[in-house]
């Protein structure tokens, strides 16, 4: 496999994992705070406040990713520059 390829297969890789890690806790934080707010009468507060911890939650899980991406690419390159 060449070089290039293994950039390719990594990006794409930190694209799919990234865009779950935001759209799950949101889709999630949204359909519970819909829910709460139907089963209670208080539209739109826990709509509001799932949103907002699914924020902090995806904000905590891309910065972790992040790190965890940013060693897999240096590893990738100093593979690449031997």
């Amino acid at each position: 496999m060449s070089q290039d390829a293994k950039y390719y297969r990594l990006a794409m890789r930190i694209f799919a994992d990234f865009s779950g890690s935001i759209a799950i806790p949101a889709v999630a934080g949204a359909l519970l705070g819909q829910w709460l707010d139907g089963r209670y009468g208080t539209e739109p507060r826990y709509m509001m406040i799932c949103l907002a911890g699914a924020f902090l939650l995806s904000g905590k899980i891309v910065v972790k990713k992040a790190k965890f991406y940013r060693d897999r690419y240096e590893v990738l390159n100093r593979s690449n520059n031997k």
